[in-house]
């Protein structure tokens, strides 16, 4: 497998070799379980091992890499347990972002909300796994900053990075990929709405589905 640095003179090493490392983590070049060597990974990138030691610092803060005492570190391994608990957080977080944003989303939350829907769309259109993970984010990021409530975003953003691995997976199902963007629109127009016990709903499913999706490829694996 070749790894190979997309230089941006605008990022630091460190966050290319994060996105690098993330790519390969999230597309499967690197198994489950598999031990990431930050001297081994410096000589294929062709850096030092500050760069690559401060990249996996970053992906175990993503939940993508785990530390193992005496080992170092490897891959996360996706556990149902994990996933459960997990889910559950978000699902509270946001059912409750739908209800307040469906009361406090001004001018400017409406159109970033409908351009987030729009940019997911072209996402899912591109095929690539890590685009469509960045774009939901973004999209329910979006959601989130409606609420105006800094707790509850910064809330939002600490467990983003705990399940983020999780979209990750229920994205790699591209059979899933048509009601993904149907939910999305359904929240869209629900939250511009005003209905907030139908956006709570539809978000309500929209996670759920995600959970099942992910349990039934945990178990299949």
């Amino acid at each position: 497998m070749e790894l190979k640095l997309n230089m941006d003179e605008y990022l630091p090493l460190r966050e290319v070799v994060f996105q690098t490392l993330r790519n390969a983590i999230v597309q499967g070049e690197f198994e489950p379980g598999e031990r990431l060597m930050e001297i081994t990974l410096a000589n294929r990138l062709g850096v030092s091992r500050t760069p690559v030691r401060e990249a996996i610092r970053m992906l175990e803060l993503e939940g993508l890499v785990v530390m193992i005492p005496r080992k170092g570190a490897e891959v996360a391994r996706i556990t149902e347990k994990d996933l459960k608990d997990a889910l559950e957080i978000r699902m509270a977080l946001e059912e409750l972002a739908t209800v307040l944003a469906c009361q406090r989303i001004d001018a400017e939350g409406k159109t970033k909300l409908k351009q987030a829907c729009i940019s997911f769309r072209e996402a899912i259109g591109s095929k690539l796994v890590p685009s469509i993970v960045d774009a939901d984010v973004r999209f329910h990021d979006v959601i989130f900053e409606a609420t105006n409530n800094p707790r509850l975003i910064n809330l939002a953003q600490n467990l983003r990075e705990q399940v983020y691995r999780y979209r990750v997976e229920y994205v790699k199902d591209f059979g899933y990929h048509d009601k993904l963007v149907s939910e999305h629109d359904a929240i869209t127009n629900a939250i511009l709405m005003g209905d907030s016990e139908k956006a709570k709903e539809i978000m309500r499913m929209h996670i759920y589905d995600q959970e099942q999706i992910v349990i039934n490829s945990l178990r299949t694996k």
